[in-house]
């Protein structure tokens, strides 16, 4: 008979295959206990974003976060009904994850809430961290790993896997009024918020696009160093 723990894996099983074909597949071959914590880890995060991008009012999503808040207590506690987030309780007990990784996941998505410019790399770095960091920081808990190094690479590819959504999706973002490239490094190189709203292509935005790229690539040279690292199962 199934139990209510196998229904709510499937579920996020389901939602992982329904939303993420790409990411459902890459998962596929890894063993049971590891696949199906990684799906609920999606799952997860897909209900936190899901929150942040749906057209609601903003009182409205902070109220659905602190309602999640809720939720990832009480499955702590064992007292929960939602099926995703059963089985993210029980993914983080078998795989000893830490509880403030998902409650920065919730950190960091809220972050488009309030704020749509960031100053510096190091304010641009903390919500990559939040939002790309903190899910490798989760699934490398799951691949498993022995040495401790594993934790910063895991750190950096994040880093460069949220930064080159950013570089992707900059025309995209500055349409919604959303500008994530730090905007003293659009000062160095002389290009303005007007100029990105607009989708003027100039030497200035060549030059600056050349250099968050640059640093995109160092992230990933220190993240890849990451793999040898991780089970074999789980490479």
């Amino acid at each position: 008979m199934t139990t209510e723990l196998e229904r709510a894996y499937d579920r996020c099983q389901s939602i992982a295959r329904q939303h993420a074909r790409n990411f459902y597949y890459a998962f596929r071959t890894l063993p049971s206990k590891k696949r199906r914590a990684i799906y609920a880890t999606y799952a997860y995060c897909r209900a936190c974003d899901d929150i942040a991008d749906e057209q609601m009012p903003l009182e409205e999503k902070r109220r659905l976060f602190a309602e999640t808040r809720e939720r990832l207590e009480a499955s702590r506690n064992g007292r929960v009904g939602d099926p995703v987030f059963l089985a993210v309780a029980d993914a983080a007990r078998a795989f000893s994850i830490p509880a403030d990784y998902f409650e920065e996941v919730i950190q960091g998505v809220e972050m488009d809430l309030v704020q749509s410019r960031y100053r510096t790399w190091k304010d641009l770095r903390d919500y990559c961290y939040k939002v790309a960091s903190v899910v490798g920081l989760i699934c490398i808990e799951i691949f498993e790993y022995s040495d401790p190094r594993a934790h910063d690479y895991a750190v950096d590819l994040g880093l460069a896997m949220q930064l080159t959504n950013i570089l992707r999706d900059v025309k995209e973002d500055a349409e919604r009024g959303r500008i994530y490239i730090p905007l003293d490094d659009m000062a160095t190189f002389g290009y303005s918020e007007s100029e990105l709203e607009r989708g003027v292509v100039n030497d200035s935005f060549k030059r600056l696009m050349a250099f968050e790229t640059d640093r995109a690539r160092r992230y990933f040279e220190s993240g890849k160093r990451l793999i040898p690292l991780l089970s074999s199962e789980s490479r």
